[in-house]
């Protein structure tokens, strides 16, 4: 069936607006989407944008075609030149995408070389061509003919198209089946549409094909993206699930219930513990080993996340075990690290401090396993470090002996302990809030209870960090004695 040219050139002009705005819908919705890769996104807007251009350019052609003037005619060789070189970057990008698909590690950069060297075959032939006109030219009434030699114009694309099959064929094992298919689409209906393109003068068959052909493989690879996504966002969720589970299960394995210990009136109690993450490796601990005897523990394990939180648990345990049989704080600390090295793979530590307080008298007798420095707050005195001795950190060494040490607390007095997040909270400038800070919001008022000295603490370090990413466990305990006599 023979077509007028009329007939012919509005059935062009019907595929390319239509292409147009298909082609700019896609751009819209590549640049809305929130689900694709940023790289995938910028790939894409940049291709669809060069198809734009290239059917863009075809439409001014079109349009311009068989309208006098010299300046039209430069004008219609500086679209078609614009629409020819436009091609062969399409041609390049496809090729580079293919390039990225097929997993081509070890080649990448000889084949990215070689589709760039091609690129620039083609923009020659489309310079040499204005002053030969041996692809196309423009007659006295600036009516568009094909030259001799058009179907140079074809070659370097086609080139580029056929070592992409190349590379699908040799790779097809490292690409999702649905990907391949979309890409063997894009790559066959081209090369079919541009023979047919140059065999006859009428429809525009590239046009279609390259759009439809696009549209498709776009389709399939931003629903691969969003099936990625939406795996990862349930992988995510679980995750998030089990992390909630494990910071719950983390929290009720310590003492959370205020007042401690209401029935008895000769001590106070407080402590908190605000993980960096879902679940961190700082823990605390405080019971009653009999009557007369108040076992504390403050420590720090090595790490964060859940590794360290099952370590924290593990220790908590053994050391819970050791202190309930009457074992003093550095016999307890001793086959702790004993129990711990002895199946200890991943070489994990804990800081430990542990102290028991004999009720009656206020006798602390107190081990410390590399932990931070106690505070001490003595009756009209204000809280000040106690220097004690530290040993090596439980888990490190096999065979260690710990020491312990005895400080006497008289009614009134309070003891802080404190993990290594207090004096380290940085701040955006990158500074410390350092034990200076710490001991002088502690003494800004020392007759308060021992839930009121954590909130005074807690209160000045959210100050000075301010709005600056929290990389450590906070986690403090404070004591008050009151004594035997207390009511």
């Amino acid at each position: 069936m023979v077509f007028s040219v009329s007939v012919v050139n509005l059935i062009n002009l019907i595929i390319i607006a239509v292409g147009i705005g298909v082609c700019g819908l896609c751009f819209l919705h590549i640049s809305s989407s929130r689900h694709l890769r940023k790289e995938v996104r910028r790939y894409f807007q940049i291709f669809f944008a060069f198809i734009i251009l290239y059917i863009t350019s075809h439409l001014i052609r079109q349009l311009m075609d068989g309208i006098p003037g010299d300046g039209v005619k430069t004008a219609l060789y500086v679209v078609t030149f614009i629409e020819m070189v436009t091609a062969g970057l399409m041609a390049q990008l496809m090729s580079l995408l293919v390039l990225v698909v097929s997993k081509q590690q070890k080649h990448y950069k000889l084949f990215a070389n070689l589709f760039f060297a091609l690129l620039f075959v083609h923009v020659v032939i489309c310079i040499v061509d204005r002053f030969t006109n041996f692809m196309f030219y423009f007659d006295d009434a600036n009516v568009y003919h094909r030259g001799s030699l058009y179907v140079l114009s074809n070659l370097v694309p086609l080139t580029m198209l056929l070592m992409d099959m190349f590379l699908l064929i040799r790779n097809h094992k490292n690409i999702d089946k649905k990907v391949d298919i979309a890409f063997w689409i894009y790559m066959v209906s081209p090369v079919v549409a541009i023979v047919l393109q140059t065999i006859l003068f009428g429809v525009q068959f590239i046009i279609f094909a390259t759009v439809g052909s696009a549209v498709i493989m776009f389709s399939v690879i931003v629903n691969k993206q969003n099936e990625e996504y939406q795996k990862q966002e349930m992988d995510r969720s679980k995750i998030e699930t089990e992390l909630h589970m494990a910071s719950s299960i983390q929290s009720d394995m310590l003492p959370s219930i205020y007042p401690a210990f209401p029935e008895r009136k000769e001590f106070d109690i407080y402590a908190s513990m605000d993980p960096a993450k879902a679940v961190g490796g700082d823990f605390y601990d405080f019971f009653l080993i009999d009557d007369d005897h108040l076992c504390m523990v403050m420590a720090d394990v090595s790490g964060k996340g859940v590794p360290a939180a099952l370590f924290m648990m593990a220790t908590k345990i053994i050391l819970s075990n050791n202190a309930m049989i009457g074992k003093s704080p550095s016999q307890i600390l001793t086959d702790t690290n004993a129990a711990i090295c002895a199946n200890n793979r991943e070489d994990m530590f804990v800081t430990v401090w542990l102290g028991i307080l004999e009720i009656s008298t206020g006798k602390l007798v107190a081990s410390n396993a590399g932990h931070e420095y106690p505070v001490l707050c003595k009756r009209d005195v204000g809280f000040e470090l106690v220097h004690d001795k530290h040993g090596l950190v439980v888990g490190s060494m096999e065979g260690i002996k710990y020491k312990e040490y005895e400080l006497q607390m008289n009614p009134g007095d309070k003891l802080f302990l404190y993990t290594d997040g207090v004096p380290e909270a940085t701040n955006n400038n990158e500074q410390l809030f350092g034990l200076d800070r710490m001991i002088s919001s502690l003494n800004k008022d020392t007759t308060v209870s021992p839930e009121g000295i954590l909130k005074q603490v807690r209160t000045s370090v959210d100050s000075f960090v301010d709005k600056a990413e929290q990389f450590d466990d906070l986690t403090m305990l404070c004591l008050e004695y009151k004594g035997p006599d207390a009511k």
